[in-house]
């Protein structure tokens, strides 16, 4: 409203301002009314729509029957693989028995369970190539049919072999105690590689009198609850025990084995070996190459032609052909008869006997989409970058070639012949090739060794402190103890090996010293740190500052292969060969013609060694970089370097390499560990061929007589090209002066190159203090420095560099087998070292 003000002119009405003072609005329902609604839709019908309510309710049923059918789904799937092992349209339920003590006796157990009071049917004797112990077993009653096979715990290769592709595993245990110190050793690597479904069986509880047998199964059942908390014990001293146990093997869930279930596989029940003709191959005669003939069971996945095979312990071969013979094992007797051995026994060196039943070939393989072998890239030695040098460097060349330089040469060498005549002094400050660096990585891994007392002659003292008139009387008795003494100590040293035992020794101590000091080196006196440490540079943040992965890469990554996305791929290669339905189906009894195999997997298998055969998803038989993830075991107590030879069970796998451990982070740069830790979970990073996880991990270490402890098990955690993998060193000094904020620190450095050099390189403290280098003091390496508060004379100052590493190329799929496992007894405690 407009006012007339006192002399006739308008007043302007008021105006409100920021801070005028607004009300809420009245909350009507929260809903438009029917009007604006109309307003709205301008006469426009709208359709038929649920409301918000309704849409709700709608969402929430579906999922309801989604979840239902996605359940009934998964249970008619579980229930499908049920009942299709052991049955007409499956394969035969494999069945391994193992003794886990010396007293048990697992030859009565089978013995027990092929007697005709036990329900089955003995239809095949000797029914898997290679293993005397086993035998075919058909079930009438229960429409079922097994392969029994014994397993010797001796051979670990074999073993860890049989229980990677058996259906359920027996355990034979000791009345009384169970398992013994050898047993547990296997039942720590089974469960490390993962434990299919298994059945606990004891015999001699019916031996006992009645008041104690409740007595022994309790205690019994006290040890086993320790390995096995949910496992049924079954006493097997009747028939009718063993068809009891039938009745569980049978009908008990199955454990399901991811690196098994993604993968088709077989075990080989007939072998038979053609050697390849002089014009066919590489070889030929009985140490050339062949054609292997493995008949067996198909399991897991179905099995394409076209895919590589792998034969566990001796390497990948590619197939010709798949054919189709009769099932040695039918479920129905009648319209059967049993497969009869060959000359040889069931290891044919030709083909089958003129009576058998010609085999129908269901596929062969195509060349043109068939795998290939290639395990390594091509590399190319002319495919590096060329660029031309720039005018400083000409003028540096020039000037180089113009000074002159005085050499001992032989007579009669030419100008041209001279200047391929490397110095002495230019051979030792050079750039350090691969091999030099390899030597650097081992001798900063090692403090200097003055440090460390010698303990030899520690009591060389105590003797001999007795008088004369005691050593008169009892002479005789000190000449007859010392002669035992002698002998016994003689007898003794005749089983030790000196030079094993320095080499722990000096192991302990390295292991010991970088517990207590962490990284640090000795910066040498006789040779300038900035040659001695060139490949090392500074951080100013471990976790924030940037690391190019593809910067300075070795030669050896130019053979190995890289994914864009390793997940990606991944989960493409596995969901493909979940839904692949083209191939031998599963439970196929077939005919697998592999090529070019050398005549030692013959051998193998006559020597009574079982024979696996898996088939090998695409990409996996090609070289990369693996990262295992693992933790030590807790048998292990000696220390485990970095870039040590270990024997890697990885999946279908085993293979001998040298990796490198590093720290589990979730960050773009991990820290290298020099020896594995026992408290912590641990990367160890390897060359060797792709394997798509879940696998399980198993490391041994090969002892000089033979023997392969388990160092430690994990899993498989992925195939990284660019995990970054940084060594760190540190270089320590001691604060000479000290005044406030800034010191004056020595020892790090020993001439003022040096300190130069590292001069941008920041500095911390063991008490948390940071500074930096302002400038060198001297000529003996002395330096002036600033810190961000003051100093305590009992602080030392440090200095972090750190290297790129990378595994050694040691890959060697050839595995020897091991003997018989001893517990290793070691006299050389950690704490009992003097560090001084």
């Amino acid at each position: 409203m407009v006012k007339m003000a006192a002399n006739g002119e308008k007043q302007q009405g008021h105006r409100a301002g920021i801070y005028k003072q607004k009300n809420k609005g009245h909350k009507h329902g929260k809903h438009r009314t029917k009007g604006e609604i109309e307003r709205e839709n301008k006469g426009r019908v709208s359709v038929t729509a649920l409301t918000k309510k309704q849409r709700k309710e709608h969402k929430k049923m579906d999922r309801r029957h989604k979840a239902n059918q996605l359940r009934r789904n998964k249970k008619d799937m579980v229930l499908t693989e049920k009942r299709r092992l052991g049955s007409r349209d499956g394969p035969p339920h494999l069945v391994a028995v193992l003794s886990l003590h010396a007293a048990a006796d697992a030859d009565a157990v089978t013995k027990l369970l092929r007697g005709e009071g036990a329900g089955g049917v003995v239809h095949q004797e000797r029914c898997i190539s290679g293993v005397s112990d086993s035998f075919g077993l058909i079930l009438p009653r229960f429409k079922q049919r097994f392969i029994f096979l014994r397993q010797s715990t001796d051979d670990m290769h074999s073993l860890l072999d049989v229980a990677k592709i058996a259906d359920s595993l027996v355990f034979v245990l000791d009345s009384t105690e169970g398992w013994d110190t050898y047993g547990d050793h296997c039942l720590s690597c089974l469960f490390a590689q993962g434990l299919p479904s298994h059945a606990l069986v004891c015999q001699g509880v019916s031996d006992l009198p009645v008041k104690k047998r409740v007595e022994s199964r309790r205690a019994l059942s006290k040890i086993t609850e320790i390995r096995f908390p949910d496992t049924r014990l079954f006493p097997l001293d009747s028939e009718q025990d063993g068809t009891l146990l039938l009745r569980h093997l049978g009908m008990q869930r199955q454990r399901k084995l991811g690196f098994r279930s993604r993968r088709s596989h077989l075990l080989a029940q007939h072998v038979t070996f053609t050697p390849n003709s002089p014009g066919e191959g590489t070889g030929g005669g009985p140490t050339g190459l062949g054609t292997l003939c493995v008949s067996g069971y198909v399991r897991g996945r179905p099995l394409k032609v076209d895919r590589l095979v792998h034969i566990s312990g001796h390497g990948d071969f590619q197939l010709s052909q798949i054919d189709a013979p009769t099932d040695p094992l039918p479920l129905n007797l009648t319209t059967a008869r049993p497969a009869k051995p060959g000359k040889g026994g069931d290891v044919d060196m030709m083909d089958g006997g003129e009576d058998e039943a010609p085999a129908r070939v269901l596929m062969k393989a195509d060349p043109s989409c068939r795998e290939s072998l290639q395990t390594e890239a091509e590399v190319d030695p002319m495919d590096g970058e060329q660029t031309w040098p720039t005018e400083s460097e000409l003028l540096e060349a020039e000037e180089a070639r113009k000074t002159k330089r005085v050499m001992k040469v032989p007579k009669g060498t030419s100008d041209y012949q001279a200047t391929w005549i490397v110095d002495e002094d230019e051979e030792e400050n050079g750039e350090l090739d691969e091999e030099s660096s390899e030597d650097d990585d081992d001798n900063d891994d090692m403090l200097d060794e003055a440090m460390y007392g010698d303990d030899e002659d520690i009591n060389s003292q105590d003797a001999g402190s007795g008088s004369e008139e005691e050593a008169e009387e009892e002479e005789e008795e000190e000449e007859v103890c010392s002669t035992e003494r002698a002998g016994a100590d003689q007898r003794y040293d005749d089983n030790m090996d000196e030079a094993a035992e320095e080499e722990g020794l000096k192991r302990y101590r390295e292991a010991r010293a970088n517990e207590m000091f962490p990284d640090e080196v000795d910066t040498p006196l006789d040779a300038a740190a900035r040659i001695r440490f060139q490949r090392y540079r500074g951080l100013k943040s471990f976790r924030s500052s940037p690391w190019d992965a593809m910067e300075n890469l070795p030669l050896n990554y130019s053979r190995i292969f890289q994914f864009q996305s390793f997940e990606r791929t991944r989960h493409r290669i596995l969901a493909e060969a979940a839904a692949e339905e083209e191939g031998a189906m599963v439970g196929w009894y077939v005919t697998l013609h592999i090529t070019d195999v050398p005549f030692s997997v013959m051998e193998s298998v006559q020597s009574g060694r079982p024979l696996m055969l898996v088939s090998l998803l695409p990409h996996e038989q090609k070289m990369s970089v693996m990262h295992l993830l693992v933790r030590r075991h807790p048998s292990n107590t000696e220390p485990i370097k970095s870039k040590e030879e270990l024997v890697f069970h990885c999946g279908f796998r085993r293979f001998r390499a040298s990796p490198i451990f590093s720290q589990h982070t979730s960050a773009d740069k991990h820290k290298m560990e020099r020896f594995l830790r026992p408290d912590a979970p641990t990367v160890v990073s390897v060359y060797a061929p792709i394997t798509f996880p879940p696998a399980g991990v198993l490391l041994f270490k090969q002892r000089s007589d033979g023997i392969q402890d388990l160092v430690a098990t994990g899993s498989l955690l992925s195939c990284d090209t660019q995990r970054i993998v940084l060594k760190r060193i540190v270089l320590s000094g001691h604060p000479f002066k000290i005044n406030r904020r800034s010191a004056v620190v020595r020892y790090m450095f020993f001439n003022r190159d040096d300190i130069m050099w590292f001069k941008p390189v920041e500095l911390r403290t063991k008490w948390g203090r940071r500074g930096h280098i302002k400038e060198p003091l001297g000529t003996h390496g002395h330096m002036k420095c600033v810190f961000d508060n003051q100093l305590r004379s009992q602080d030392t100052v440090m200095m972090n560099l750190y290297k790129r590493v990378y595994p050694r190329w040691t890959y060697d799929p050839y595995v020897p087998l091991p003997l018989p496992w001893v517990k290793s007894e070691t006299t050389v405690e950690m704490d009992d070292l003097d560090m001084e």
